[in-house]
């Protein structure tokens, strides 16, 4: 049996010996200026990688259930979009989002995340044919997020005192390489059935550890407020055609008036009335641009009772009259997704 003095020196190098090594240690980790200069050659090779599966500008949706990737090669004013919920890293460029009256802006490698349905506006800030714009974005799917949350957040989740339309963050490397490694699956069908459900929960998993991580994990909980949120949205989405109390909204998602209305307005920027507004003007603008019906067949199509309230919402939310809107529009080339 060894000896108290001996078990000490099993346990414990001597101190010039320690010493020694700590300083070796130290000196094997990567310094600041390595970091950022590692994340900047990945975030090139990202970059690379989403150039070669956009062969144009557009929004391309890959074999790779939920990844999308976009391209484009110069600044736009703004264009009004739907976005579901899902989270996108910023590859070489910038953009920015209008929700309601707030505004967003992401650069590379920067990461924006929203947590429920939105109608909003985008705007590319910088993007050129020699160094367009380029973005890999990924669906949330909520029962994933709670499956996992449920493991990361055994306790249940901190409070959460401000809620927002969206969040964003820094990239870091390890992100940054997690995303790679998605993309690449794309080149292997066999990587991309087996292998990319793997990279999607690496994702999944680095975003829940992220200094947004209480937002994404609160998707995952039916009971939430964000959740319960999210079904009058799709409520809304399927019946934006029809005549809305917010009263009788509120208590489909089962919350107070006063409530829903706070927790509805956090997460949209915008209140229940003026998100059903969106839907119906972008709707109308759809059918005029796609289907040419008229501004008078387009505005009760969508649900309004008046032509004249119809053209005076227009103008203030696309900046100009049907008319106009409609024939700036025509003359532009359309994007193919």
């Amino acid at each position: 049996m060894a000896s108290a003095d001996t078990a000490t020196c099993l346990s414990r190098p001597e101190g010039d010996v320690f010493e020694r090594m700590s300083m070796q240690e130290t000196h094997s980790l990567p310094t600041e200026s390595q970091n950022k200069k590692g994340l900047e050659t990945e975030t090139a090779r990202l970059a690379r990688l989403i150039d070669t599966y956009t062969p144009h500008d557009g929004i391309f949706r890959q074999r790779i259930p939920g990844l999308t990737l976009v391209r484009f090669s110069s600044t736009s004013t703004g264009s009004e979009t739907f976005y579901t919920p899902s989270f996108g890293i910023v590859a070489q460029g910038a953009i920015s989002f209008t929700v309601g009256q707030e505004v967003y802006v992401s650069a590379k490698p920067r990461i924006f995340m929203l947590p429920v349905a939105l109608p909003l506006t985008l705007r590319i800030l910088q993007g050129s044919p020699s160094e367009p714009f380029l973005k890999a974005g990924v669906s949330l799917d909520p029962k994933r997020i709670g499956e996992l949350a449920l493991k990361m957040f055994p306790r249940g989740l901190p409070p959460i005192r401000q809620r927002s339309a969206g969040y964003g963050f820094e990239a870091d490397l390890d992100f940054v390489s997690a995303m790679i490694r998605l993309i690449d699956y794309l080149g292997n069908p066999g990587d991309a059935e087996w292998l990319a459900p793997l990279a999607m929960d690496e994702l999944l998993i680095r975003l829940l550890r992220s200094p947004i991580g209480v937002y994404v994990a609160e998707m995952g909980f039916a009971d939430s407020g964000v959740q319960r949120v999210s079904r009058a949205i799709e409520w809304l989405r399927r019946n934006f055609t029809e005549a809305m109390k917010v009263e009788e909204l509120a208590g489909l998602v089962h919350m107070s008036v006063s409530r829903f209305r706070e927790h509805f307005k956090a997460v949209t920027a915008m209140s229940p009335l003026q998100y059903q507004k969106t839907l119906r003007l972008q709707e109308a603008r759809r059918l005029m641009a796609v289907s040419h019906l008229d501004a008078a067949a387009a505005c009760q199509l969508v649900g309004y009772a008046s032509a004249s309230q119809f053209s005076r919402d227009y103008s203030r939310f696309f900046g100009s009259p049907p008319g106009r809107d409609i024939a700036r529009l025509r003359q532009q080339e359309p994007f193919e997704e």
